[in-house]
């Protein structure tokens, strides 16, 4: 990357669909696949694609996330063009107030752009689980000597109602912005398709300073990049769509079809999970020229115990993280994250269990998400009877039972068993 860009991820919503994943936690800050965070694909898609002075604009339940960045991504300072920095909400409104939209959160660290002098802003979501070349969407910008470049994945028509769509000319021109609305038009070339926005921008500096300007002088705005800056340039200014179909990942297929998650509800992100253990998941970890970099715990490796016919430590299609012991349990299509214990006889289907869980002997589990440092006591079911499930946790609307943590081992057995 020759040209200097200043990366800011926007890691302040509450999250509040993921609840009770989020009562304690940003959204950002979610565990996921085991051994990451949901903000860890983010900001490895803009080390990797040679982008290395990142701010992190954080706001809502921000400690657990502020924890991670400071263990897993602080360089140290040492070299002045090169840093992870967590922002916290600086309250620089004239109200004093937090952040307020999308542009209300650029605009309280609008220093920040002003001090590092880039030549693109490139303002991303960090709360996606996805792939992306963000150096591919740079040099787009650069050659349309685009103003502004909106990332767009393209979705089926008939799902237009379900996200903000953008309608485009042939060469990518922004015509219009169409939020969640049916009668959205398609793709140039291709009526079954609509490109959504993925709410992912990269801006010309002087641009970005200008509008942020304008809108904060508009006392009838909300402040926000798709609801109020971009729909009023459409067709009249110098902004682009990129069409993320086109990216391509060093490492990956030439054909492989780019990746993108958005993980707002606690179902989608369930099944986001259950991608990660397919045998040839369209998420793949294991390329090694794209790593996904998260925090580096001292964890022991995982272990299975036991080899007798009715007490055998296993794991069958799924993914088993650092310091996990299976002493005689058995674990089928499922994610575990670190330091999880599953106990002689117990069953885990289906399932998402995050650190530190402890499964006790018997113990069945099926279809649910446990959140960290859950115990499940001998003999507990969860997952078997909905029904009494929902007395006592969140039951979504496809069966997934959620397991709060934080919850003393008698508590859960309480509820469980």
């Amino acid at each position: 990357m020759r040209i200097r860009v200043l990366g800011i991820v926007l890691a302040g919503g509450k999250g509040t669909r993921l609840s009770p994943l989020t009562k304690e936690r940003a959204k950002p800050a979610v565990p996921f696949g085991g051994k990451y965070r949901i903000i860890d694909f983010v900001l490895s898609n803009f080390i990797n694609s040679g982008i290395y002075s990142l701010y992190v604009l954080t706001q809502f339940r921000s400690q657990s996330l502020l924890q991670h960045l400071s263990e897993g991504w602080q360089f140290g300072g040492l070299l002045k063009n090169q840093f992870v920095i967590p922002v916290p909400a600086q309250m620089r409104s004239r109200g004093e107030t937090w952040y307020q939209g999308t542009a209300d959160a650029i605009y309280q660290n609008i220093n920040l752009v002003e001090q590092a002098d880039p030549r693109v802003v490139a303002i991303f979501g960090g709360d996606h689980i996805y792939r992306m070349n963000i150096a591919s969407m740079v040099e787009y910008h650069i050659q349309k000597s685009a103003e502004i470049t909106v990332a767009a994945i393209p979705v089926p028509k008939k799902e237009a109602a379900e996200f903000g769509v953008i309608g485009t000319s042939e060469d990518g021109h922004i015509l219009a912005f169409h939020e969640k609305n049916p009668e959205a038009p398609t793709m140039p070339g291709d009526p079954m398709r609509v490109h959504a926005s993925m709410g992912n921008y990269t801006f010309s500096t002087r641009t970005l300073l200008r509008l942020l300007h304008e809108d904060a002088a508009n006392p009838n705005s909300t402040h926000d990049f798709g609801r109020d800056i971009l729909p009023k340039l459409a067709g009249h200014s110098d902004i682009y769509a990129y069409d993320f179909e086109t990216n391509r990942i060093p490492g990956e297929l030439p054909d492989a079809v780019p990746y993108w998650r958005d993980v707002g509800t606690l179902d989608a992100y369930y099944e986001a999970n259950m991608d990660l253990r397919s045998v040839n998941p369209s998420l793949n970890l294991y390329n090694r020229q794209w790593p996904v970099r998260t925090t580096s715990y001292p964890g022991p490796p995982a272990k299975f115990t036991f080899d007798e016919e009715t007490r055998r430590g296993q794991a069958i299609d799924s993914i088993v993280s650092e310091g996990c012991i299976l002493s005689g349990g058995i674990v089928r299509r499922s994610v575990l994250g670190r330091n999880v214990c599953v106990h002689a006889a117990a069953l885990v289907e289906d399932s998402v269990v995050m650190d530190n869980c402890d499964v006790g002997r018997r113990a069945k589990i099926r279809r649910a998400i446990l959140d960290k440092n859950v115990r499940v006591p001998e003999d507990a079911c969860i997952g078997y009877d909905l029904e009494h499930d929902r007395q006592f946790h969140l039951v979504t609307q496809t069966g997934i039972v959620v397991v709060e943590g934080n919850r003393s081992p008698v508590e859960i057995g309480e509820l469980a068993v």
